[in-house]
């Protein structure tokens, strides 16, 4: 088992408190958007032994099992991170693997440089991934009912969203939400700014279920993102509520400290509110227009007091044990690679001692047992 030390990345989105409030520390004045536990090249967790890249790449089967180095290669498969929304984070959708492979396969034969700005995949990888609320947590995620997405816009009374509105109405749901999301990304730029600029302030003046939206405005003046996210659903999960984002699916973080997790990858279209790249073709090949409600999970418990986080995916597995006091000592032991973080409490796993935001890496096959009071996160893959 090795303490693992974590980079913090200062993303300008990031909440200038709420990592620094959690780790017990003062706050040094800058935003502290994510902080990263595993084997990411970007920022690779640190343990005493090198880094965990280093560590993996050393003895793979030996810290990550035979079976998870048969199904998912040397590496470890996800990254778990603190992720910490002060201002809204760009609206953005995954692609599934098959389609990760292919865009990454047609820039490599294009030879656009991997750090190039107009670059949609970084790696042959998916990204799906996982949230988990440890305060209240706004966000978006799916396509709303194209006909209460239809209500909302109306009820601004923004007359250059009325074509919009009437799209919403005229068409079957998967072609009316992907015929007024291309409209809204491919409008003339300057007549954009015009309606997103009336748009939020017919939102900040409305207020009740418009206010997220005048909030995203503020951040994005004039960004066509703006009027994107009204078409999806909004969600405010409470603490130890999760939302699992599959490939496809649109959606945005807004506000709230969480537990992320995700499959190893960089690959990110983005949608609006971001100045970053919008590759908007790629983007509707990307989409997944079908509406659904937001699917807020809520964990399984089972009779150890484990409480998992189902998913349908295999590279990762995030599940938690919030140990009351006096409850004893818990065997965690796993044929698979864990990381094991402390969000709560003081937790004891094995050797160290843990207090929120700290965390340890447990190579597969080691004994990992946890004691103490408090809430302990636990990340590992499904083999």
């Amino acid at each position: 088992m090795d303490r693992l030390d974590n980079t913090v990345r200062p993303y300008a989105w990031g909440s200038l408190t709420a990592i620094p409030k959690l780790l017990g520390v003062e706050p040094n004045g800058e935003p502290q958007a994510e902080m990263w536990m595993g084997a990411h090249p970007g920022a690779p967790s640190r343990t005493a032994r090198g880094t965990l890249v280093e560590v993996i790449e050393a003895a793979p089967e030996r810290e990550l099992g035979e079976k998870a180095v048969a199904k998912f290669g040397p590496r470890l498969p996800f990254l778990l991170k603190i992720l910490a929304a002060g201002a809204p984070l760009s609206l953005q959708v995954h692609p599934n693997l098959e389609q990760a492979k292919e865009g990454y396969g047609d820039e490599e034969r294009r030879g656009i440089p991997v750090d190039a700005p107009h670059r949609n995949y970084k790696d042959a990888n998916h990204k799906p991934e996982l949230i988990c609320a440890l305060t209240e947590f706004d966000g978006l995620c799916g396509f709303r009912d194209p006909l209460r997405a239809a209500d909302l816009l109306a009820g601004l009374g923004v007359d250059s969203l009325k074509p919009y509105v009437d799209l919403l109405h005229a068409h079957p749901e998967e072609a009316a939400l992907r015929e007024v999301l291309t409209a809204i990304l491919t409008a003339d730029p300057e007549e954009m700014r015009h309606t997103v600029t009336a748009a939020a302030t017919a939102c900040t003046r409305l207020g009740g279920e418009y206010a997220p939206y005048a909030d995203i405005a503020h951040h994005y003046p004039g960004d066509p993102g703006v009027i994107a996210a009204m078409l999806l659903n909004y969600v405010r999960l409470q603490p130890g509520e999760a939302l699992f984002l599959g490939a496809g699916i649109p959606h945005a973080y807004l506000n709230g400290l969480g537990v992320e997790i995700m499959a190893n990858s960089d690959n990110v279209l983005r949608c609006g509110l971001t100045p970053k790249h919008v590759d908007v073709p790629e983007l509707l090949r990307i989409v997944n227009f079908e509406a659904s409600d937001a699917g807020v999970l809520r964990p399984e418990a089972s009779p150890d007091g484990e409480e998992v986080y189902e998913t349908p995916i295999d590279e990762f597995r995030l599940s938690r044990y919030v140990l009351p006091e006096g409850t004893g000592t818990h065997d965690l032991t796993l044929d698979t690679p864990q990381i094991l973080l402390c969000t709560a409490g003081a937790v004891k796993a094995g050797e160290f001692e843990l207090a929120p935001g700290q965390s340890v890496f447990v190579p597969a096959g080691d004994r990992a047992e946890v004691s103490g009071a408090g809430t302990v996160f636990r990340a590992t893959v499904i083999v």
